[in-house]
């Protein structure tokens, strides 16, 4: 390859190398307001059953779920909402939105502080998972509510307060002042598996409780762009009105609370997600003891690591893991010894196969607990041990998607000050900025755009464009290319450039 080559910029090289989400109730995606009065209370007394379902016993579906419904149907409650809509002036034409309109027609700046706040009505579903009164049901339903009431299953109407909420995962706890009351059994969510037998028990469009059956469809969903997101899916019957209300399996335990469904008509389609039992009752324990939900945090973005990957870090294809893209500065991951690059694997002797899981499971963690990372670096298996914090520390862990993932037809430059500025470069990153790839090559299928800037190849580092020439004068012997790659949008991450005919 000829270095001197030039294209596009000054000091450039050309590498020649080897469906609708619809909310299952009536109101919008917005914080609710909290009780003011919180102080810190002891947890929620449920009622747990952690065995796993006997998978073994007979052939057939039972004749009749009726014991089922008969035992979990108190436990589910209609919560109907009135609560204030978020825009106030959708009586007045979009041109009034001027201020130098408003002021020719006498219309005040403060228009909108001085009327009232119109009220919306809305309805979903509760369940009762504590005899003396604390209900879980979504974020969603209770959003923006100035007046909650519960209607149980004896006919009762009752008012309810909010307790907490966590937008988050779209869970709330609400409280009603009742004794005595039918509670469900919570089971642990973490033995479900595809093929189950489930219920979804709620009020869809108000017409009183609803059950419907099917099976769980699929397990750690993520589709409706929340923070924390680790669906059940299910191809029971939920609609709009079911949200909130109870997933339980064929022993009649809660197992996710409804939540959303995947439709193009806005009904029901045969995709339907609930949040699991086990995030469910840890949300809930936090905000009843706490008036919030406190994550835990290290301070890393990673990836999952794939099977075109492993060979690159000397793995075994069928390995997996977490591969670790940045570290941030100044964090529990940065003290522990974490390096990007390195495949975690495990924690406190868990296997994690994906970032999601991990994710997960560090932000169950209480901020100040130690834990120990098995990771590995260089091929070989270390532990390293980390202090969890909290994710108030900084602006929180970025969850980089991986691309779908050499270099023949890519044009790079040395980074400048204007190009910095152009891409929103930040200064501690060096490498070659990407100033142009073939739409053809092998690279753009894999991701590279102009904008992205190379920080390593095949695990080299890159310090400018004359690097980034070096390190791909020569074919690998695989047709392979493992980039580490940064953008203003995703950050750090790694991509994989196979060559055409690998």
């Amino acid at each position: 390859m000829n270095r001197s080559r030039t294209q596009f910029f000054a000091n450039s090289r050309v590498l020649r190398g080897s469906l609708v989400i619809v909310a299952a109730a009536a109101l919008g995606w917005t914080v609710a307001a909290v009780a003011d009065d919180h102080t810190q209370e002891d947890e929620v007394d449920v009622v747990i059953d952690a065995t796993p379902i006997d998978r073994t016993n007979g052939q057939f579906m039972p004749v009749s779920f009726a014991p089922i419904v008969q035992e979990v149907g108190p436990a589910v409650v209609q919560v109907s909402v009135i609560a204030e809509a978020e825009n106030v002036s959708d009586n007045l034409p979009s041109w009034m939105e001027d201020p130098r309109w408003r002021r020719f027609f006498g219309v005040p700046d403060d228009y909108e502080e001085r009327m009232p706040r119109r009220q919306e009505r809305g309805a979903g579903s509760g369940v009762i998972v504590s005899s003396d009164g604390y209900i879980l049901t979504n974020n969603h339903v209770v959003a923006n509510a100035v007046e909650i009431e519960v209607s149980l299953s004896d006919r009762r109407e009752v008012s309810a307060e909010i307790i907490g909420t966590d937008p988050d995962t779209d869970l709330a706890v609400i409280k009603i002042d009742l004794t005595d009351l039918p509670a469900v059994t919570i089971a642990d969510s973490d033995n479900l598996e595809v093929g189950d037998t489930v219920l979804a028990v709620g009020n869809p469009f108000g017409l009183g409780q609803t059950v419907t059956s099917g099976i769980v469809s699929g397990l750690g969903r993520a589709t409706l762009g929340l923070g924390y997101e680790d669906f059940i899916q299910t191809d029971a019957a939920i609609n709009p009105g079911n949200s909130g209300g109870a997933l339980v399996d064929s022993q009649g335990r809660l197992v996710g609370i409804n939540t959303a469904i995947l439709s193009r008509s806005g009904g029901f389609m045969g995709i339907g997600f609930a949040i699991p039992s086990n995030l469910a009752h840890n949300i809930m324990q936090q905000l009843v003891t706490y008036g919030e939900v406190t994550r835990g945090f290290l301070g890393f973005s990673g990836q999952d690591l794939t099977r075109e990957m492993a060979p690159s870090f000397d793995l075994d294809e069928d390995q997996r893991g977490t591969l670790v893209l940045e570290v941030n500065e100044d964090t529990p991951a940065e003290r522990s010894g974490l390096q990007h690059g390195d495949i975690v694997t495990h924690m406190n002797g868990r296997r994690y196969e994906s970032f999601r899981e991990l994710r997960f499971a560090i932000a169950d963690v209480r901020p100040g607990t130690d834990i120990t990372l098995t990771i590995i670096r260089d091929g070989e298996e270390m532990k390293l041990e980390a202090t969890v914090g909290s994710r108030d520390e900084i602006d929180g862990e970025a969850a980089i998607e991986e691309d779908e993932s050499a270099l023949e037809g890519v044009t790079v430059s040395d980074i400048d000050p204007q190009a910095r500025q152009r891409y929103g470069i930040q200064s501690r990153v060096q490498g070659a900025l990407v100033v142009d790839v073939d739409r053809d090559s092998a690279a753009a299928r894999a991701g590279l755009r102009p904008g992205h800037v190379i920080v390593e190849i095949n695990r080299e580092r890159v310090r400018d464009a004359e690097d980034a020439v070096e390190l791909t004068e020569t074919r690998s012997e695989d047709g392979r290319t493992l980039l580490r790659i940064y953008s203003a949008r995703f950050g750090f991450r790694y991509i994989q450039v196979i060559e055409d005919g690998r």
